[in-house]
């Protein structure tokens, strides 16, 4: 309908089949990849794979509340990428002291174990990021998976420089340097989250209203 303002401002919001396979199968990586990290940590009694690993089962579980989130209110998506800003801020916070523990009390890890695992999650997070490229400038619910899979992947490579520089200088600093990093990544994008959240939170109201009115002169007009 002419004026109605049906399709402005309204971001994607997962409505697709094609999104809903597409996030299953990152569900499917995320899921396998905390397997696969957790056998690893043990083996080089790494804090930083624990991290990942925990990481890795975290998307998984807000990967599964985008996909609930789907086809419900804007009021309900809004809150549930809230759920997932908040989260992932305290993830941010959570890398940060648990690495601060593994370099100060614990000792550095196995690096030979850390640089091969985190190229492993490093693919398995660019094939990710590469499936839910398309959808990155979604609403807030939408956005957060694709800021989540990008985060990791940012992560697992930072991984990987942090171990070659552990081997090139048996130093622990490298892996504290690389941690500060990826919690200030984790915070930055918990906050873009939740302040797009909390706007279609505040602006949620109304622009259901208009879609209803839109569906209800649509079929007026049928």
């Amino acid at each position: 309908m002419a004026g109605c303002g049906c399709n402005s401002d309204m971001k994607f919001a997962g409505l697709s089949r094609q999104y809903k396979t597409v996030l299953w199968i990152v569900i499917a990586i995320n899921a396998t990849m905390f397997l696969v990290e957790t056998g690893a940590s043990i083996a080089a009694d790494s804090m930083a794979l624990r991290a990942d690993a925990l990481d890795f089962l975290g998307d998984s579980l807000t990967y599964t509340i985008t996909l609930m989130a789907i086809g419900h209110s804007i009021h309900w998506r809004a809150s549930a990428a809230l759920f997932k800003g908040v989260t992932l801020a305290l993830m941010g916070a959570w890398v940060l002291g648990s690495t601060l523990y593994r370099i100060f009390i614990v000792g550095a890890p196995n690096e030979f174990i850390m640089g091969y695992v985190a190229i492993f999650a490093f693919s398995a997070n660019v094939f990710s990021a590469i499936l839910l490229l398309k959808y990155r400038n979604g609403d807030s619910n939408v956005r957060s998976v694709w800021l989540c899979s990008r985060n990791d992947a940012i992560g697992n490579l930072a991984v990987m420089i942090a171990a070659g520089a552990i081997y090139a200088t048996q130093s622990q600093w490298p892996d504290l340097i690389v941690a500060f990093l990826m919690a200030m990544l984790f915070l930055h994008s918990a906050s873009l989250i939740i302040r797009q959240a909390i706007s279609e939170l505040r602006d949620g109201q109304e622009i259901d209203s208009v879609a209803q009115s839109c569906q209800f002169d649509h079929g007026e007009n049928r």
